[in-house]
């Protein structure tokens, strides 16, 4: 007989997963490697370390090793916030009215408010035990920005952060709890690098981007001795250290003997969805289970549904290497009315391989229904999510309603990335009723497509 579900399961302390989990490692068709943007050559681990940690690097070139050793000084940080909770969303299930379980993985019980700090202390771990004095890095939301100055200063590295413009106006205490972390935050694109000037004098009124931002911190990095450049998102060893959460969820479920039949991320560069389906992907890859894993990404922001296949550059300014991605380009720039952050015009090379071979699927979703599902979400359940994680709730949300009129009984599990106690205003656009649905035309992706590199 199985036992009754609590509300949140726990695991203990010493179930806390001490090995990240490589998923390319199972992948028949690897990634395609990152190019040297100037020979169109794979990059070499020499190439790479003038911009990465070496220990980063080496990571990142790897895709044979199933499962990497987390040092102990991480998993004695991770144990001041992990294992996270995974929670039945009884009260949820009850409004909606359907025989579907709902569970949510839970990543917003840290300072930082979302599952960004799994990597960033990650990362700040190899830049301290390399001698680094500091790291740059972007941010759009602000939640990698936050968690990345929480681990500078619990090593006491210096952190240096280009936050997208639109983002460091739009969300003042975001910005502000990063200084309190100690960092230095600039909003992008800026004065302060060659690009960033560069940018502006091209397109003054811009509201900046990721890729904007990505140019002037990789610029920044390589200009001063002692630096490198570190990412939140897309790269493969983001998506290593951020498998903690999927790990975590698998031995959360296989305790109530729980199958789950679909499994939801929300998708902007792919950290949080790759870190929850890297494991369960797996099984997949290892013919041992079948799971429907669905991407969920924004209408305004479509790499998947929309997107190319193809060689592209991570940054505006085409300095970074590139990778062989689904990409809107590099030069697309999100309408600054899209509040609900993944901004990023590109999906991880690792999720864009997964999805080109059929192993997850992708839809994408309007802000405005993103946010009404956000707002039921919060008042039934209790948590206010971050606009990211609604849209893995908006589309949890349909699922469980079409169990409902077909009368199937499904277990669903979907990634609660963090919390979105940051994002008021966007929440206040909603409930104003002011928020629109900014959906790029065909013409606009078209012209952004045109300037792919030619690979």
């Amino acid at each position: 007989m199985m036992r009754q579900i609590p509300y949140k399961i726990y695991l203990n302390e010493n179930e806390l997963p001490t090995k990240w989990y490589n998923v390319r490692a199972d992948m028949k068709r690897k990634p395609a490697p990152l190019l040297n943007p100037g020979t169109h050559k794979p990059m070499t681990l020499a190439e790479l370390e003038s911009v990465f940690c070496t220990d980063l690097a080496k990571q990142e070139l790897d895709d044979a090793t199933p499962f990497f050793d987390i040092p102990q000084e991480i998993v004695d940080f991770y144990k001041m916030y992990r294992p996270s909770p995974l929670i039945r969303a009884y009260n949820l299930e009850k409004k909606l009215g359907t025989p579907a379980h709902i569970y949510y993985k839970f990543e917003g019980n840290n300072t930082s408010g979302s599952h960004k700090l799994n990597s960033a202390i990650a990362q700040v771990y190899y830049a301290k035990k390399q001698g680094l004095r500091g790291v740059t890095t972007e941010t759009g939301a602000g939640q990698w920005g936050t968690a990345l100055s929480m681990a500078c200063a619990y090593f006491n590295l210096d952190c240096k952060v280009y936050m997208v413009k639109v983002s460091y106006e739009q969300k003042p205490f975001r910005r502000e709890v990063m200084r309190t972390y100690g960092a230095t935050v600039t909003p992008s694109p800026s004065n302060t690098t060659n690009i960033g000037k560069k940018i502006l004098a091209e397109h003054p009124d811009t509201t900046g981007s990721l890729g904007c931002a990505i140019s002037e911190a990789v610029e920044d990095a390589v200009s001063h001795e002692g630096y490198r450049y570190v990412l939140g998102s897309v790269l493969s060893q983001v998506l290593l250290h951020q498998t903690v959460i999927g790990l975590e969820t698998q031995a959360a479920l296989k305790k109530y003997s729980i199958e789950p039949d679909i499994i939801i991320g929300c998708a902007g560069g792919g950290s949080n969805l790759g870190g929850l389906i890297s494991p369960f992907a797996g099984e997949i890859l290892r013919g041992e289970k079948k799971y429907e894993i669905i991407a969920v990404e924004p209408a305004s922001c479509p790499s998947f549904t929309r997107g190319k296949y193809a060689y592209d550059f991570c940054d505006t300014g085409m300095i970074t290497p590139l990778a062989k991605m689904y990409t809107l380009g590099s030069s697309f720039i999100p309408s600054p009315s899209h509040a609900g952050g993944l901004r990023y015009h590109g999906m991880s090379p690792v999720l864009s391989q997964l999805y080109a071979d059929g192993v997850i699927k992708a839809r994408a979703v309007e802000q405005t229904s993103v946010f009404q599902a956000a707002q039921e979400f919060a008042r039934i359940e209790g948590i206010l999510p971050a606009p990211e994680s609604s849209h893995a709730i908006r589309v949890a949300i349909d699922e469980a309603l079409k169990c409902k009129e077909s009368g199937t009984e499904k277990n669903i599990v979907f990634g609660l990335t963090g919390t979105g106690y940051f994002d008021l205003i966007a929440y206040e656009h909603f409930n104003d009723g002011t928020m629109t649905d900014e959906i790029p035309t065909d013409e606009t992706l078209a012209a952004s497509f045109a300037k792919l590199p030619a690979v």
